[in-house]
């Protein structure tokens, strides 16, 4: 079989184009193409399958890729032709083709039945668009300037046939020996007419006189207007959070079902959820954080529906069951210890009763078999977890390291270990059934699950135990200081060692995606700035103060000469404390600090070797409280007083400039110009040189993990955002996060209706207050959005009332965002009637605070929900009316 592939590319000298085809099992072939003077890059290539999948690439003289496409095309070839002649366009990873052909589209379509393509002998051109088409009434058609595509008459169009989710295809015979030119157009199959003609220049293909040949126009880029586009409205709400009369104290994954049946009478689209991992380290209340997971494939426990198991409870239980699920369902919020403990008590208890039948079981086997890579090494941590009352393997007393060979007894029925391990592959097993039954049924409304990717993994977890070598066990991620905390976030989760993942291609990243994609339709990467560069600290630091950007350019010796700067280690290093910060830090708790700092005898003071980190201080006291935790405090912030944060790297010291390092008082008492000239190294260091670096970064990775999975990708691109990042994620058509509250800019509030396509807009997060809470938070601040951003006249309300609360709402669906979605306790406080009469336990999280207590429950039961049908009916109307449904 012969291919002849064409592709219109502008190249500079020395750049040509290569055609890369992909062989399966065999890796790739690349094949060189050659520039015609009818500016088309060209080749041939024989070929003996009748599907391919292939890619083009542009490269420099000496064969380096400068660019290539980060999205394959696919054809499939009819069996009638043994030649064919291709058109291409290059594949941009932002065409709507490439991001909305997705698991949400699937949903959307889930009666879809992919339509049989006829191409006959006669036919000399095959016509292809991938076009992803939401509403189910529409087509798209073909018309142009020959007979066989109806004249540019309307009435003569040609309809494609759907031959897969989103991929048009038509053949037809065009005898004429002139350029064709055609457009695509939407066809309404109920109006029976063209609504739209595809905007822009007209496409054209050439004549095909050869016989046997079919020439294929493979397009792409339809380009729909703005409402022909995928839009939905969403609730955000975690799994934790949902109250329902069979639930255990907290939100279960069987009661998203319930939830489901809310978003789809209140034409919800998008269901979105917190992460589901275990985060089981030590069964207290810490334990809560849902993004310090201790396996990146285990789902948590907490969500186990003890009244939807393969078995039932022991009779002699059941009372015992009854009373504290009552008590625990009656509670305000969740009391994560008891609720834990009650469920492994019952676990167990069932498991111990029935675990000869739970053996014998295919299914179980089945999925012991399909999961032993992660669930093997899981259990095996469970069970030493639990053995030595710690997740620190470093402490444990056997299996510090781990030997693969070693774990494998674990799941042998020889080994005392056996029963405990089986105990947790069951617990998964049945958390894996019961959220997937629960997909399934969401899935069957035409509702969308949205999760959420913690950027980083737990340092006592599953996967620094299994693979150290894929992060950076020295350091700790975080975030800089930002609204939330002027101290920045220390999240005390290693880092990445990204060289070591891209080894192999970022199959640790491949298979984490593949992994939720079991469940999830779209999803949240949670700080994906951290693929460009992440904020770490060395374990020495306790808050995210002491961090620097990586991978950075850093600043080296030189450049401190070349500004004249007289540099010092232990001036520009070291925390400066002199008579007046010593007085200004501790007043006349100054004798007590003395304890911990030596008097230099020059009127300045360091800290003594015992004590000279954040760290240190913190063990200290753990071990050794003072009585005094003012004093505490204020050492651990004076270990901050520094200008520059060394790095070794490769036997040399390298600096970072320390984050708002001119507001520090060791800055303060520099010389003017010395303060100048380190200011000026601060604003190239954070806003100049390192831009080009963290994009080339972002690409290295980025398009390899996107391109892994069908979910639809979103990224939290809040914070300290450069300028790369939303160069990259439009490249990328990475779906970028608008929090109102959280602009980006230098204003007070983001304005929804500015919102482009690629967005998510939302009036709060998880992060943040709720709008009830907020709106009392700041008067000053409160005030001006009533008047600015709401258009309200006069004085601002004390309370957030429900008619603003709705013009709140309004204004985010109201606009192109392909996703508007808003936290439950947004959608209630456009009811008086539904609000929480207890304010203050609407927020789920409070960045500032860690470890932070996450749980917040709703104060409604989610079957409630079902029954105010007035609420319901004006939430779907807003968002049908908004085009969101």
């Amino acid at each position: 079989m012969k291919l002849y592939f064409n592709v219109g590319y502008h190249t500079k000298s020395g750049e040509n184009l290569q055609l890369v085809i992909d062989e399966n099992e065999n890796g790739s072939k690349i094949h060189k193409m050659f520039y015609t003077e009818d500016g088309f890059w060209k080749c041939e290539v024989d070929y003996f399958s009748k599907s391919i999948s292939y890619q083009y690439q542009l490269v420099d003289d000496k064969k380096s890729v400068l660019r290539k496409e980060f999205v394959s095309h696919h054809l499939n070839f009819p069996h009638n032709y043994k030649e064919f002649l291709i058109f291409d366009e290059w594949n941009n990873k932002n065409f709507p083709e490439n991001y909305l052909n997705n698991k949400v589209l699937y949903n959307k379509l889930n009666q879809f039945v992919p339509q049989k393509l006829t191409v006959l002998k006669k036919h000399s051109h095959l016509f292809r668009i991938e076009a992803p088409v939401y509403n189910p009434d529409w087509e798209i058609v073909i018309f142009g300037n020959v007979s066989a595509l109806g004249n540019w008459d309307y009435e003569k169009v040609v309809h494609l046939s759907q031959t897969d989710f989103g991929i048009w295809e038509v053949s037809v015979q065009i005898p004429e020996n002139h350029l064709i030119e055609y457009k695509y157009a939407i066809f309404d199959k109920v109006r029976n007419r063209i609504i739209d003609v595809e905007s822009g220049q007209n496409r054209s293909t050439k004549p095909n006189l050869t016989k046997d040949v079919l020439q294929i126009s493979a397009d792409h880029y339809f380009k729909f207007k703005s409402y022909q586009m995928y839009h939905a409205a969403g609730v955000a709400v975690p799994v934790f959070s949902l109250r329902s009369e069979n639930g255990f104290g907290v939100g279960e994954f069987s009661d998203l079902k319930k939830l489901a049946d809310w978003s789809k009478e209140t034409s919800l689209g998008v269901i979105q959820i917190l992460p589901i991992n275990d985060t089981t380290a030590n069964y207290s209340w810490t334990d809560s954080y849902p993004y310090a997971a201790v396996s990146v494939y285990a789902l948590h426990p907490q969500y186990i529906s003890l009244e939807n198991l393969d078995f039932g409870l022991p009779k002699e239980l059941v009372e015992e069951y009854n009373t504290e699920k009552t008590a625990l369902n009656s509670l305000d919020l969740i009391d994560y210890e008891k609720m834990i403990s009650g469920k492994w008590k019952y676990l167990k208890a069932i498991f111990t009763i029935e675990k000869d039948k739970i053996y014998k079981d295919r299914n179980f086997k089945k999925f012991i078999k399909d999961n032993e890579s992660w669930l093997l090494p899981y259990c095996a941590f469970c069970v030493l977890r639990d053995k030595y009352k710690t997740p620190n393997f470093n402490d444990w007393k056997t299996h510090k390291k781990y030997i693969a060979g070693k774990i494998l007894p674990f799941f042998s029925a020889k080994s005392k270990d056996y029963e405990a391990s089986m105990l947790h592959a069951w617990v998964q097993f049945q958390l894996h059934q019961q959220l997937k039954d629960s997909v399934d049924y969401i899935h069957s409304l035409g509702v969308s699950l949205k999760g959420d990717l913690p950027i980083g993994i737990y340092r006592h977890s599953v996967e620094a135990w299994t693979e150290p070598e894929l992060f950076g066990m020295d350091f700790q991620a975080g975030a800089p200081p930002d609204q939330f905390t002027e101290l920045g976030q220390n999240w005390e989760f290693p880092t990445y060692n990204w060289e070591a993942m891209k080894a192999d291609d970022y199959q640790w990243w491949k298979n984490r995606f593949k992994a939720l994609e079991q469940y999830f339709d779209a999803m949240r990467i949670d700080h994906i700035l951290g693929f460009f560069r992440i904020w770490r600290m060395p374990v020495s630091a306790t808050q995210g103060i002491l961090g620097y950007f990586y991978p950075a350019v850093p600043i080296v010796s030189e450049e401190f000469s070349a500004r004249h700067l007289p540099f010092d280690y232990e001036r520009y290093c070291k925390p400066y404390i002199n008579d007046q910060i010593l007085w200004d830090y501790f007043n006349e708790d100054s004798s007590k600090a003395l304890n911990y700092i030596n008097n230099n005898q020059n009127g300045t003071y360091s800290f003594k070797e015992e004590f000279d980190t954040q760290r240190k201080l913190t063990d200290y006291f753990k071990k050794n409280p003072s009585g005094n935790s003012r004093v505490e405090e204020q050492l651990i912030s004076l270990c901050a007083n520094v200008l520059f944060l060394p790095e070794n790297r490769e036997g040399k010291v390298v600096y970072h400039p320390r984050f708002n390092a001119f507001k520090t008082e060791s800055y303060r008492y520099l010389s003017e110009w010395e303060r100048k000239a380190i200011y000026d190294l601060y604003h190239d260091y954070f806003f100049k040189r390192q831009d080009y670096l963290w994009r080339e970064k972002a690409m290295e990775k980025l398009p390899v993990i996107l391109n892994s999975t069908k979910m639809l990708i979103c990224g939290e691109d809040l914070g300290m955002v450069p300028d790369c990042v939303p160069e990259v994620m439009d490249d990328l058509a990475i779906i970028a996060l608008k929090v109102q509250r959280m602009p980006s800019e230098q204003i007070p509030f983001y304005d929804p209706k500015k919102a482009g396509y690629m967005n998510v807009v939302t009036a709060s997060s998880h992060d943040s207050s709720t709008l009830r809470q907020w709106w009392k938070e700041n008067p000053q601040l409160t005030q001006q959005y009533f008047n600015q951003q709401l258009m309200q006249y006069g004085r601002v309300p004390e309370n957030l009332e429900p008619h603003l609360a709705e013009i709140i709402m309004k204004q985010h669906l109201y606009n192109d965002a392909m996703l508007a979605i808003f936290p439950l306790q947004e959608f209630l406080a456009t009811d008086e009637k539904l609000t929480n009469p207890m304010l203050d336990n609407e927020r789920i999280n409070n960045p500032a605070v860690f470890p932070h207590y996450w749980r917040y429950r709703m104060h409604l039961n989610v079957e409630n929900l079902m029954e105010n049908s007035s609420f319901n009916q004006k939430i779907s109307d807003w968002v049908k009316d908004s085009g969101r449904s």
